[in-house]
């Protein structure tokens, strides 16, 4: 029978989630702070799922908005034409920007549904307390924070491509009432993998000293 992996809580410890020292709980029950930096100590992060399952629904509400209404609409001298994010990957490939293309089309439509996806999943299973492939789990974690990171960019290359062709004569583009719905998708997102407390995913290997939730 293999044997649970060892975690902090099984030892008795518990760690800071600013410098990430393991500490001693100051009394049972009573983690106190954290030595080093002064941070009030946790267990676990208070009401982790429910905070993250919120995030996770309020990005999924704007997600529908941000790609069906339009990030920008364009003035020419013979017509306006509103863009969504869509229309906006076919327009750039079919006129030769193929690699602006490519990173709206990846980091304004799949990343966002691919984050939404998996932390739904890592919340389904934290919740069932699965014991299957925790530390894959975890890699899948960090790998959305990583993300996180980059996740501004579309709305980087929509504000690019407005400045860019301000300097075009006879033409002119704006951001449409989609931008601030993706830029919330992203925050919402953003807060929702800070929201998730990544300890939970290896709290089922073994009974623990803290509290889930």
């Amino acid at each position: 029978m293999t044997r649970p992996p060892p975690t902090a809580a099984l030892a008795g410890f518990v760690s800071c989630g600013t410098c990430g020292l393991l500490c001693r709980p100051a009394e049972a029950g009573k983690p106190g702070e954290c030595p080093r930096c002064g941070e009030p100590l946790a267990f676990r992060l208070p009401e982790s799922i429910e905070r993250t399952w919120a995030y996770v629904v309020a990005a999924a509400v704007c997600y529908l908005p941000a790609n069906l209404l339009p990030v920008m609409t364009t003035t020419t001298i013979k017509a306006t034409t509103e863009s969504t994010i869509l229309s906006g990957v076919i327009h750039f490939y079919t006129t030769g920007s193929w690699f602006l293309a490519l990173i709206v089309l990846v980091a304004s439509v799949i990343i966002p549904l691919g984050k939404l996806g998996a932390l739904a999943y890592l919340l389904v299973t934290v919740m069932r307390r699965s014991t299957g492939r925790p530390l894959e789990r975890a890699r899948l974690f960090r790998m959305l924070k990583a993300i996180g990171r980059w996740s501004m960019l579309d709305v980087f290359v929509v504000m690019f491509v407005v400045a860019l062709v301000r300097f075009e004569p006879f033409m002119s583009v704006v951001p449409g009432p989609g931008v601030p719905f993706f830029a919330a998708v992203v925050i919402l997102t953003i807060l929702a993998a800070d929201a998730f407390d990544p300890r939970l995913i290896w709290d089922p290997a073994g009974k623990t000293g803290g509290t889930g939730g």
